[in-house]
């Protein structure tokens, strides 16, 4: 797939549409490289708008242990950059939809920032999210994702101030990923009212998309965060729980995903 669809494009159309964009995350490799890869091509057969994908690393400090459990499957796996990068060039044979990638900065610096960007850019990946990146010393990421025309996607949060909203704002591109809870990933039972006021709070600083993760698992969930003014929602941990639910039986895995994923992406709609 040559062409790429841009965040850009793709929320311009959602929001005509007056539609909300789903996007679904896994870690490359979980549980192994074939089957995640089989995993990614049920998503995209299932009508997500976009994908985020994580890199496999050993100390995912802003995750739970769902997500902190699929990163040691893969890595268990022998899952590593190079193979990683493999996975995201898979993934463009097939489709043209977003792709963003969710990591630790660890695994940049150690690629070396230039050269992952770069790398990045020839496979066609839209964004990237360093989970453990500020926005204060991001100015060499920022740099190299301007060179290769790769949005750099920052995460906000309920804690983040005003002040830091403004820096966010200025630099972010792509999107906004919208922490919709205090704490680290997994699927709750329930959204957090405040984050209706969060969402608010964006809208005044900039006109970017805004996604909410962390916590998203139920169609009411994002039925809930879209109207509450935000453009996507993101959801990880309770695929995740279905993938590491039925380890034993990879049709099984492959069709729970894929009813699942088509009822959250209904209630975009």
């Amino acid at each position: 797939m040559s062409n790429k669809i841009s965040y850009n494009e793709l929320f311009n159309k959602k929001k005509i549409n007056n539609e909300g964009v789903f996007i679904p995350f896994i870690v490359a490799g979980d549980p192994d490289y074939d089957t995640s890869l089989e995993i990614v091509k049920t998503l995209v057969n299932n009508g997500v708008d976009a994908l985020e994908i994580g890199f496999p690393f050993s100390d995912p400090v802003a995750d739970g242990k769902t997500v902190q459990d699929a990163n040691f499957r893969a890595l268990n796996g022998n899952m590593n950059i190079k193979k990683s990068m493999k996975f995201l060039e898979d993934i463009r044979k097939f489709t043209d939809i977003p792709i963003g990638l969710l990591l630790y900065y660890n695994l940049v610096y150690k690629y070396g920032i230039d050269e992952f960007y770069k790398k990045l850019s020839s496979i066609g990946v839209n964004g990237v999210l360093i989970a453990d990146l500020p926005p204060e010393e991001s100015d060499l990421v920022i740099e190299s994702s301007k060179e290769y025309d790769i949005n750099q996607i920052f995460i906000a949060a309920q804690s983040t101030t005003n002040e830091r909203l403004k820096k966010l704002t200025k630099i972010a591109s792509g999107f906004i990923y919208v922490v919709s809870v205090m704490g680290v990933t997994g699927a709750r039972r329930n959204v957090e009212n405040n984050t209706t006021t969060m969402i608010e709070r964006l809208h005044n600083h900039t006109d970017t998309s805004l996604c909410v993760g962390f916590g998203i698992s139920k169609p009411d969930h994002v039925k809930e965060v879209l109207e509450a003014g935000a453009n996507g929602t993101i959801v990880g941990s309770a695929i995740i729980n279905i993938i590491k639910d039925n380890l034993d039986d990879k049709n099984k895995m492959l069709d729970s995903i894929g009813t699942y994923v088509k009822q959250l992406k209904k209630a975009t709609i």
